[in-house]
């Protein structure tokens, strides 16, 4: 298992929770972004920069991405994208998309999508609140730690 994040949106209080479980689990943890993005000196955190583009970061995941890695994005076609490559994904408010709720995630996209082409003033998701850093960290918990159950058996 890799994780990957989409760096691009990612809350820095989000970083923070996986740099320190990258380098509890010393599971390879990369932050792929098109700008400049800070990491902690590690042997296991990792940082990729891209080129400057609609969907290059979310591209570069996709290319690189493999069966039970965990990405880590709110992005839903890039979600999606991931699942079908047999992915782990978890949204940065703690979500766990899955083959069972990623297309009615999709069609609610794509349904704001045409609402706000129309002109309706939709807003933008809530600030990141404590129950959403605790539902993110405790659900990577038991992602990482069923990771490694799987590797000592």
């Amino acid at each position: 298992m890799k994780i990957w994040v989409d760096a691009d949106s990612c809350p820095v209080v989000i970083k923070e929770i996986l740099f320190k479980a990258a380098e509890r689990t010393k599971i390879t943890t990369t932050l792929v972004a098109n700008h400049h993005i800070r990491i902690p000196p590690s042997k296991v955190i990792h940082f990729m920069q891209v080129n400057s583009g609609f969907d290059i970061a979310d591209d570069e995941i996709v290319k690189r991405v493999e069966k039970n890695d965990l990405v880590i994005t709110s992005d839903i076609p890039l979600a999606d994208e991931v699942i079908t490559k047999s992915g782990i994904v978890l949204s940065s408010r703690g979500e766990l998309f899955t083959k069972e709720n990623i297309k009615s995630r999709l069609n609610i996209r794509d349904f704001m999508d045409t609402m706000r082409a129309s002109g309706v003033q939709t807003g933008g998701p809530p600030p990141l609140n404590q129950g959403d850093r605790q539902a993110f960290a405790n659900h990577l918990d038991t992602i990482l730690m069923r990771y490694q159950k799987s590797q000592i058996t």
